[in-house]
């Protein structure tokens, strides 16, 4: 490795050579925050004339060996792709508007393009002193040559140029930029590729510009170590199809999100902390050939693409799964990949994968519906992955949903619960206000859609706290209370074109308006409001039952019998259920008799607790582990993964902060000496498992 001190422009750029970006690298990132940062550092530097320089970190490169005199050098860089592409683009910018200024501080357009953009007396490519990858490349070219930008060009180069372009032409001074730019430091740092390790000083080296993403790190991980050709044929083949599936803006903000659901796929089940998929990816690639890896993610991000990003062929698919993303099931990906694999190779018919779907959906759509704490819900998706039956695929799947305990975090809401909290709580403030509306509206339609967006949202019985007088006759002596209790819900809500014209009219006036009153809407949500005389308490709640009843068919819960889920229940839980009997790895003699009573009443604090025996102690897992048992002498030891002061202990059963076991720490340490301990010891797990699936939303 070679590092020096030099000046960007008259030590670096000013060389005859081409900094070209390697294609495993991520593509020009920066957003105009980090451009604005960077135009506002030269420009000060540029206007303080003390200051002899700026220093904007390193340039990291490897350079190709040259043989010949007339063969251009080629520096591969590691990393600096970001600022060197934004300064590029400032150069540009300012050559162009110096065309019509002439010389300037020493400088003309023509001798910022012929030092700094390209080199003088190529041809090709090579005329270009930055090449950057597929996806950024001719739209950087186009702009050099001062030509048109390709039909599909990259976003970022696009905008960022744009904006210099805005703040060059905004300046009457232009002498601050052209001496700030000169100003400009960097370490130039050469590599020798025999001898230094590329990988660990690119993973290393990210503390200027945007963070790298898992997506970037992952890329830079499969394809840096291998030989050019293998490179770039792996990149035509697979990498550069998936860039161009995902798009530039989604790729940026999906792929490692796809990443994620890939590796719970892959691992069978088990969800990598969102701050550890670049460690756990690299612990995956460890036993797999990297060629099939690479042709396997390609695989599976076509699938996620066709889901996630609306490109699925058929439309009753596409379809459902457009709902699944506007409702925001992002949770449900692991096993939506699983699915959509075992369809393409014709182990789930496009039928029963619909079926399972819209069975996803209703499942998460329900839960938002009754305040279920969405913190189980990964767990509850990934673990689905363990449980499908190749030849009872979609009813295997139901009944895993349906077997959820009814008092479970995870349970699948039936339709009372369902009908009573679809009636009765605010969904006017729902999330997913679009989204409900227009799957309640369209119900059963096949053809003319109505969406949403081209209506408005209309409270029958209007917002304004000052009813008018007829308003508060119709709805009675009661009529603040009604309005405060059902304003916002189903059965005073409705779509119209015809807000404005509505107003806080009466509902009779709303209902009766010629050409566009209720009884001429042709839509379903105003069936009936022709034929309702008076709009009171009593109207509101029958309108609400009847939307409600349709809202259960809409979001249907799966029908299996009771035979059906009790065959499959006793098939999943045997091992759970098993006590210890006359012999356990872990535990014998008394300390076996109540390991036995505890372990059966913490397995029913809920259905998402599960266990696993370690050679010396047992431990008790939702989200993540949050109880480890030992045996001590008579009786057990527990140890829980809280604080203390996070507990209540009202029975005050002793407990002491401790580090001792794998869990995290802090821990709390719980002595169960005698039966009549048993019952506080379950509460004090209880509360710490309520804890976890509190935080696991934030931790995950």
């Amino acid at each position: 490795m070679r590092a020096r001190k030099a000046s960007l422009l008259d030590d670096f750029l000013s060389k005859r050579m081409q900094l070209s970006i390697p294609i495993y690298q991520r593509t020009y990132s920066w957003m105009e925050r980090e451009c604005v940062q960077l135009w506002n550092d030269i420009l000060r530097t540029g206007k303080n004339n003390s200051d002899s320089g700026h220093f904007i970190g390193s340039v990291v490169y490897i350079q190709e060996k040259v043989f010949q005199p007339s063969v251009i050098p080629v520096l591969l860089v590691i990393d600096g792709q970001q600022r060197l592409t934004t300064v590029m683009l400032i150069l540009e910018a300012l050559s162009r508007h110096m065309d019509s200024q002439g010389q300037l501080a020493g400088f003309s357009a023509n001798a910022l393009r012929q030092y700094y953009l390209l080199n003088h007396q190529q041809t090709g490519e090579d005329v270009f002193k930055l090449k950057l990858t597929e996806t950024d490349k001719e739209s950087l070219f186009s702009l050099i040559r001062n030509g048109a930008l390709p039909d599909k060009p990259s976003l970022r180069i696009k905008e960022n140029f744009t904006f210099f372009q805005n703040q060059i032409n905004a300046m009457s001074d232009l002498e601050p930029l052209i001496r700030g730019l000169m100003k400009l430091m960097i370490v130039d740092i050469a590599l020798e590729r025999d001898q230094d390790n590329p990988q660990l000083i690119f993973e290393s080296m990210n503390s200027t510009g945007r963070e790298l993403t898992p997506g970037d790190l992952i890329r830079n991980f499969l394809l840096m170590g291998l030989n050019t050709q293998d490179q770039e044929r792996l990149y035509k083949d697979h990498w550069r199809p998936m860039e161009e599936a995902f798009g530039q803006e989604a790729y940026g903000e999906l792929f490692s999100e796809f990443v994620r659901n890939y590796l719970t796929l892959r691992n069978n089940g088990e969800i990598p902390v969102k701050k550890r998929i670049y460690e756990e990816f690299k612990i995956h690639a460890e036993s797999t050939d990297m060629e099939t890896l690479i042709a396997d993610i390609h695989k599976y991000a076509d699938y996620y693409c066709a889901m996630r990003l609306g490109q699925e062929k058929d439309g009753k698919l596409g379809s459902a799964f457009r709902d699944l993303v506007e409702l925001k099931a992002d949770v449900a990906f692991p096993l939506l990949l699983k699915m959509y694999h075992d369809y393409r190779e014709g182990m789930l018919g496009k039928k029963d994968f619909c079926k399972a779907v819209r069975m996803c959906e209703s499942y998460v759509f329900r839960r938002a519906v009754c305040r279920i704490p969405t913190n189980s819900l990964n767990q509850t998706f990934s673990s689905s992955l363990r449980t499908i039956h190749k030849r009872h695929y979609l009813e295997s799947l139901q009944a895993y949903f349906l077997n959820q305990s009814s008092s479970s975090y995870r349970r699948f809401p039936k339709d009372e619960e369902f009908k009573h909290h679809m009636s009765n709580r605010n969904l006017y403030n729902f999330s997913r206000r679009s989204y409900w509306l227009r799957r309640l509206e369209n119900h059963r339609r096949t053809k003319e859609f109505v969406l949403p967006s081209e209506y408005t949202i209309e409270h029958i019985m209007p917002q304004n706290k000052n009813l008018s007088q007829e308003w508060r006759d119709e709805l009675g002596s009661e009529w603040r209370k009604i309005q405060e209790k059902y304003l916002h819900t189903l059965g005073n809500l409705t779509l119209t074109g015809y807000n404005p014209e509505y107003g806080d009219l009466t509902f009779k006036e709303k209902r009766d308006m010629e050409n566009f009153g209720f009884r001429k809407s042709p839509l379903w949500l105003n069936e009936g409001l022709g034929d309702t005389n008076k709009w009171n308490e009593d109207a509101i709640l029958k309108r609400a039952e009847r939307l409600a009843e349709r809202a259960v068919n809409v979001w249907a819960r799966p029908d299996l019998s009771d035979e059906t889920l009790e065959a499959y229940k006793a098939g999943s839980k045997t091992s759970r259920e098993a006590l210890p009997g006359d012999g356990h790895p872990v535990f014998a003699g008394p300390a076996l008799e109540m390991f036995g009573s505890f372990r059966k009443k913490v397995l029913e604090i809920d259905e998402c607790v599960t266990e696993k025996t370690l050679e010396e102690s047992v431990v008790y897992r939702a989200e993540t582990d949050f109880m480890e048992v030992f045996p001590e002498g008579d009786g057990l030891v527990v140890l829980l993964n809280t604080c203390l002061r996070e507990l209540r202990d009202p029975g005050g059963l002793t407990v002491i902060t401790t580090q001792k076991g794998p869990l995290a720490e802090p821990r709390t340490k719980v002595a169960i000496e005698k039966i009549e301990d048993l019952p506080r010891a379950v509460a004090l797990a209880s509360q710490t498992f309520e804890r976890q699936m509190e935080d696991a939303e934030n931790n995950a």
